[in-house]
């Protein structure tokens, strides 16, 4: 049932009872396991366009964080045997052993359809014989996603190291909900990280004196998130390299005085068109989130940033770069897992960045001292 009171009916997987939070859309055609443990999608009820769910099972690799997150999963054709010789059970198996409450048998086009034209909402999934007035009294007693902090409850407790510890490249990553897939790109590329969780103060960052900053993914609304926004200020002020994706992206922007909106029903899928303003080139990416940045306000600090990739779909800012500070964020995830590796390039270039730095403080340094 929608919060607007419109209602499907379907049949029972995963775990058998009653969820509900904010439904949303995924376009991929492949990659739900990795869907499922993102932490992005916390508060999240998931509709998979792809007709087939479940059909190659799921396997310990592919998780993208230590539990499913998503808070259900509406699905058409919902497949409880696999084929997969590298599977390590069913998606039954799966959604029952991590608690999640599911529906199959839905027309999920038409509820595609729906949520395009009426936007996005919170429902509840439930057991057909639960008394309507019982649902309705859930669905009001939800949470809206506009205002939701959700950041600091996916996010690690206490710090942790990851990389190589002889590399002469420290990165401190503030852990909005990173997805593991993220972690393994900026380890190949021979970084030291230190895993800090998102209520991290500025002090304990700087206190290890990383050599750039990155700013990562993450579920919830990030206006709601002040704690973050002051945080990601001070980390600007340092003037060292920093990378944001998805959340980190839209907290740079706050912290610089730019605005957040929430969209009509977001961008979630493996196949979304991106435009590389800067090079002229054309990226297919791995998107989801449900906010975006507010162009107007964007325009207002021209001088400041150049927005440097854009949705083909609907022209809204995908990606930005900060003009006098080695800063650069983008809203989709060049990480992908699942997605195309379209944009893996992003962490090269933050290396880059980072080395470049490295050299002109060393520069710095020399003439100071002579």
């Amino acid at each position: 049932m929608l919060q607007d009171g419109k209602t499907y009916y379907g049949r029972a997987i995963g775990l058998n009872g009653i969820s509900t939070g904010e439904i949303c859309f995924n376009t991929g055609m492949t990659g739900y396991q990795e869907i499922f443990t993102d932490p992005s999608y916390a508060g999240q009820i998931v509709t998979m366009t792809n007709v087939h769910i479940g059909n190659y099972g799921t396997s310990k690799l592919e998780n993208q964080s230590s539990s499913v997150k998503i808070a259900g999963l509406i699905v058409r054709n919902f497949s409880e045997y696999y084929s997969r010789a590298q599977a390590d059970q069913s998606l039954q198996e799966y959604l029952e052993e991590n608690k999640v409450v599911g529906i199959s048998d839905i027309d999920t086009r038409a509820v595609v359809r729906y949520i395009r034209s009426h936007g996005a909402m919170n429902v509840v999934i439930a057991p057909a014989d639960t008394d309507p007035e019982l649902l309705r009294s859930i669905l009001a007693s939800t949470a809206d996603m506009s205002g939701c902090e959700l950041a600091s409850k996916v996010s690690l407790k206490e710090p942790i190291f990851r990389g190589d510890p002889d590399s002469e490249l420290k990165v401190a990553v503030i852990d909005y909900g990173c997805k593991e897939s993220i972690y393994q790109n900026l380890e190949r590329r021979g970084l030291y990280l230190k895993i800090f969780p998102a209520t991290v103060d500025f002090e304990v960052l700087d206190a290890w004196n990383p050599d750039a900053f990155f700013l990562s993914n993450g579920p919830g609304d990030p206006a709601a998130m002040d704690y973050a926004i002051d945080t990601v200020k001070s980390i600007l002020s340092t003037g060292k390299p920093i990378f944001g994706i998805c959340l980190g992206h839209q907290l740079l922007a706050l912290a610089s005085g730019m605005e957040t909106e929430k969209l009509r029903y977001g961008h979630r899928g493996i196949n979304h068109p991106v435009l590389n303003l800067e090079t002229g080139l054309g990226e297919i990416t791995s998107q989801n989130h449900g906010f975006g940045l507010k162009a107007s306000s964007v325009e207002l600090f021209k001088d400041e940033v150049a927005v440097t990739h854009i949705n083909l779909n609907d022209q809204s800012i995908e990606g930005m770069r900060w003009l006098h500070k080695p800063v650069f964020s983008v809203q989709y995830h060049p990480e992908a897992s699942p997605g195309p590796h379209d944009s893996r390039y992003l962490f090269d270039q933050f290396v880059e960045d980072i080395k470049q730095a490295e050299v002109t403080k060393n520069r710095e340094i020399n003439v100071s001292e002579n």
